[in-house]
């Protein structure tokens, strides 16, 4: 119902069934709902609690550090430190991609001293989170 109230729908005329489609940082939320006069009934409401942000990172962490495995035969999974800071990029890349077709992921002395440089489409983003 947030959603709705914030968009205004409640303030155009008639009766009218809207889906609210909620992508949060750990969950998936539908709403079905109706409004007539200003007034917001809850119809029906579903999720998944394991469909979230999160774990759009979480599959592009693994790709980076599966890729970045193959690439020096060192596991980043062994540092804590060198997860947090993939996590980080990780996450900034995703909300770029928002905006562009692509992005750059640099993070200097990741692992072992070594820099990690990649670029990320959002096209690899897609394919990773379907």
């Amino acid at each position: 119902t947030a959603a709705a109230i914030a968009y205004g729908i409640d303030k155009k005329g008639g009766e009218k069934r809207i889906l609210v489609f909620d992508l949060g940082g750990g969950t998936f939320d539908v709403s079905l709902l109706t409004i007539d006069n200003g007034i917001f009934e809850v119809v029906a409401t579903n999720g998944n609690t394991h469909l979230g942000g999160e774990d759009f990172d979480q599959r592009t962490m693994e790709y980076f550090m599966k890729m970045h495995k193959k690439k020096t035969g060192k596991d980043i999974n062994k540092d804590n430190r060198a997860v947090q800071k993939l996590r980080r990029e990780v996450e900034k890349a995703k909300r770029a991609l928002s905006n562009t077709h692509q992005v750059k992921l640099e993070i200097e002395s990741l692992f072992d001293g070594e820099d990690f440089v990649e670029i990320l489409t959002r096209a690899k983003f897609e394919e990773l989170n379907m």
